[in-house]
């Protein structure tokens, strides 16, 4: 399957970079077309069409793991600033908590911090204007774990247990790939993610890593 979405996402990207060239190339020899009803709409459908296609490709690699050893309290703490400063201007509260104790890791770097961001920035749809989002990182016993909390409009009984497989989602327009991808990611480490929520509660996320592969 993997395999297959990879190629499908290969093989939809070039004629899809061809349109997006094409539509460019309108808008620069006729400028007049944006002021069509609906033209930014082409736009809007190409940028939704194309991230789609980034992320059938990422779900097809999720399982494809380049293993390095590095500081993961330095890359949880660069995904904590950054994440701070994006929601910074907005009206939800951030708060983290790494353990000074969390030291080396091993594992793919760059897919964990996917991991991480992607469950931040899911976490700040779903909280409440003047709530709360919580990260909070330990270690204990050759495991780090790391729970991403938020006070905000929660997962129903009934959807909980499919929120990890691919192309199901709840939210509106999404691609339902997301949280499939962290799962795969995640358990290609040898480590376990886990859900818990209340609708109008919050949700919280807690995701387990062994230090070694």
């Amino acid at each position: 399957m993997e395999y297959l979405l990879h190629k499908f996402s290969h093989e939809l990207r070039n004629p899809l970079t061809t349109v997006s060239s094409t539509i460019q190339l309108i808008e620069l020899q006729h400028p007049e077309v944006k002021d069509f009803k609906y033209w930014s709409n082409i736009s809007v459908d190409l940028e939704y069409m194309n991230q789609l296609i980034t992320e059938l490709s990422d779900f097809s690699k999720s399982e494809q793991l380049h293993i390095s050893t590095f500081s993961f309290r330095a890359l949880l703490e660069h995904i904590s600033l950054s994440f701070a400063a994006s929601v910074a201007n907005s009206k939800v509260e951030y708060t983290s908590k790494i353990s000074p104790s969390i030291n080396q890791i091993t594992g793919d770097k760059t897919k964990l911090q996917e991991v991480f961001l992607n469950l931040l920035k899911n976490a700040f749809d779903a909280a409440y204007p003047d709530k709360t989002i919580y990260l909070e990182a330990s270690c204990k016993h050759q495991t780090i774990c790391i729970r991403i909390a938020d006070t905000g409009c929660g997962i129903t009984k009934e959807q909980l247990p499919t929120i990890f497989e691919p192309f199901v989602t709840y939210k509106k327009n999404g691609s339902g790939l997301g949280l499939a991808i962290c799962n795969n990611i995640i358990r290609a480490h040898g480590g376990t993610i886990h859900v818990e929520s209340t609708v109008n509660v919050g949700t919280t996320f807690t995701i387990t890593l062994p230090l070694h592969q």
